[in-house]
């Protein structure tokens, strides 16, 4: 099965993650765990232009960076693995491109539509955890601090949270429209809980949808 988690930078995806492999590995099930953009070769080099380049990009060619990184993910990595049973944990897949470069950049969802289609090969999650967290507290948790400035900008930040709060914003309402239409596979998950009380959730919803 494909297990995606999704959220803002700061959500607590990847605590989550190392959570659940923790958990299913000691079921005795084999699991690989990826990361959007990256997890091969090529996808890594374009990885680091999205995220460390102190250069421009224009959101058409950020969104075909990304969508080129996920198709060869996909074709690599992630087929390959569902083919041989085993279940794969994604840290951000295509809902990620709809809410950041759709919700975020304002690309035609349609277009988005088309292209996410073709670079995954037409591959769904089977379950989407959504850790639900505001701007606000994210970049509170970037920074380990109770008081400061609420701009995502500085040195400190990558290229993708240097767009700023409007942004990412925007990023957390396409988070949520996309939930709402597909409820069936979206879980939403306070970020504000406890870790162990998110893995507690995420177990329990997992045994109960696919009993192991």
């Amino acid at each position: 099965m494909l297990i995606t988690f999704e959220g803002i930078d700061g959500a607590g995806k990847s605590t989550q993650i190392k959570e659940l492999v923790r958990h299913l590995t000691g079921q005795g099930i084999e699991v690989l765990t990826l990361r959007e953009p990256g997890g091969t070769a090529v996808a890594e080099k374009i990885r680091h232009i999205l995220l460390e380049s102190s250069h421009e990009i224009s959101p058409i060619g950020e969104l075909l960076l990304f969508s080129a990184s996920r198709a060869e993910l996909v074709q690599e990595v992630i087929a390959p693995a569902l083919g041989s049973g085993k279940t794969v944990i994604l840290d951000r897949f295509y809902d990620s491109t709809t809410a950041y470069q759709g919700y975020g950049r304002g690309i035609d969802l349609e277009v988005l539509r088309s292209i996410i289609t073709v670079s995954t090969c037409g591959i769904t999650p089977d379950i989407t955890f959504y850790l639900d967290l505001e701007p606000e507290e994210a970049l509170k948790r970037k920074f380990s601090k109770t008081s400061i400035p609420l701009e995502f900008e500085g040195d400190e930040l990558d290229r993708m949270e240097r767009s700023g709060l409007e942004f990412y914003r925007n990023v957390r309402q396409g988070y949520l429209d996309i939930m709402h239409l597909n409820n069936k596979r979206f879980v939403r998950l306070s970020a504000l809980d406890s870790v162990a009380a998110i893995h507690h959730r995420i177990v329990a919803l997992l045994m109960e949808r696919f009993p192991f």
